[in-house]
């Protein structure tokens, strides 16, 4: 069974790393990067996803390693890489691609190689298995069996990690999909279940994501509406959750490499057997248009107070609350609308990484400390990190110029006294 054979997880970023690092507790695990400087992070007990901590990862028996021969050992394989989109929206299968040739050229007889990067149906086998064959020279579903996992992982989520939900597993056959339960099932206490096909737990994993997209856009939509009727969403929200089957979604900024990203795989694959997804892709052009949505908003509420655009403090520039992960943050856009409206602006992100901010997106950051003595007509809270309870109205009126007031897209401090003694505006 599983339980006697060695585990490569390749790749070791926000779903490869905490994966590996449970798997290790029951048996011997390598973990593979072609990142020099994440490997070499991670030998230090730095995990700067901050999904793992420096305690646990040092007690882990994981093994990591950017050299190839060091995984030569395995008997099944993970592959948990990135699947992002391009410029036009198209899945980018590149990193998946290559991690398939990479896990080719060390494949065995009667090895797995199990897939969890989001994908849509069809990805596994069709792709990443004639990649496999290709290259190694052995027949996929004779000498070599395929299965997929889909990851649930969700960053800064320190309750659903991944030994206490639901794994998914599928395989080419029955004994496969029983050896992935094993092995999966042996970090979570058995909580697997086992889809019909590969399939079936491609689509699965993609239309969860999509779900929560379309949710979310429906959220923004009456934002819109409610804005208009002055009416306060998060107020409507509130009153409306009290139903006991309302879904508490809210609105906002969606970004990510997951919610923002997903559902452009499954449009693809809907236009690769001639339909037109309509409400995806609505709920995903609801969901971008929001930046400028939020920018228009400000700019219309600051012609009153001001003459001329000035100096606006953004607070938060990731994706999410609590996470460093700057991937497809959608602050970015909100950012560039409002600088092409004549805003300039300082940003404040205590969990971003300052050169990834500069490298991704061309945005310095300055720390709290530097707000000293500034002045700014608009204070923008984009990203509800848990440093910014610490913000109180006294100090916010010292940076806000006379007639400044506070936009707070996440309404965080609707029931503070910031949002009482200060000019506020929320959903």
């Amino acid at each position: 069974m599983s339980s006697r054979k060695t585990v490569a997880v390749v790749g070791l970023g926000y779903v490869g790393l905490p994966l590996a690092v449970s798997l290790s507790n029951r048996r011997k695990v390598i973990g593979f990067d072609v990142d020099h400087a994440r490997i070499n992070d991670l030998r230090k007990g730095i995990d700067h996803t901050g999904e793992i901590s420096s305690q646990k990862l040092g007690a882990s028996t994981l093994q990591v390693t950017d050299e190839l021969a060091d995984i030569k050992e395995a008997s099944i394989y993970i592959v948990a890489v990135p699947t992002p989109v391009d410029a036009q929206n198209k899945p980018d299968l590149t990193a998946l691609e290559k991690a398939s040739k990479t896990v080719s050229s060390v494949l065995c007889k009667g090895d797995i190689v199990v897939f969890e990067s989001t994908v849509y149906p069809g990805v596994t086998e069709n792709i990443c298995g004639k990649i496999l064959e290709e290259n190694s020279g052995l027949k996929c579903g004779q000498d070599f069996h395929l299965g997929y996992s889909p990851e649930r992982i969700n960053p800064g989520d320190k309750v659903h990690t991944v030994e206490s939900i639901t794994k998914i597993v599928s395989a080419q056959n029955p004994h496969t999909a029983e050896e992935l339960k094993d092995l999966y099932g042996s970090m979570n206490g058995g909580n697997i279940f086992i889809a019909a096909s590969i399939q079936v737990a491609e689509a699965a994993k993609v239309i969860e994501n999509a779900q929560r997209d379309i949710n979310i856009a429906f959220m923004n939509e009456i934002s819109q509406i409610f804005t208009k009727l002055n009416l306060s969403t998060f107020d409507v929200l509130e009153a409306a959750s009290t139903k006991w089957n309302f879904l508490p979604f809210t609105p906002g900024l969606v970004g990510g490499h997951c919610i923002g990203v997903d559902p452009f795989y499954l449009a693809e694959c809907a236009r690769q057997i001639n339909h037109y997804p309509q409400i995806i892709l609505a709920g995903r052009s609801t969901n971008d248009s929001m930046p400028h949505h939020f920018a228009d908003q400000l700019y219309q509420t600051m012609t009153s107070r001001f003459a001329q655009p000035g100096k606006l403090l953004v607070l938060g520039l990731t994706f999410k609350e609590n996470v460093p992960d700057l991937r497809n943050t959608k602050v970015a856009d909100l950012i560039m609308s409002l600088k092409n409206k004549g805003y300039q602006m300082d940003v404040v992100d205590p969990r971003a990484d300052p050169k990834e901010a500069m490298d991704f997106y061309n945005i310095a950051l300055i720390k709290e400390k530097d707000l000293k003595n500034r002045a700014y007509q608009g204070i923008v809270l984009a990203v509800s990190h848990e440093e910014f309870k610490e913000f109180k109205p006294t100090f916010l009126k010292t940076i806000l110029d006379k007639d400044g007031m506070v936009f707070d897209l996440k309404g965080f401090w609707r029931h503070t006294k910031i949002s009482e003694e200060i000019p506020y505006w929320t959903l």
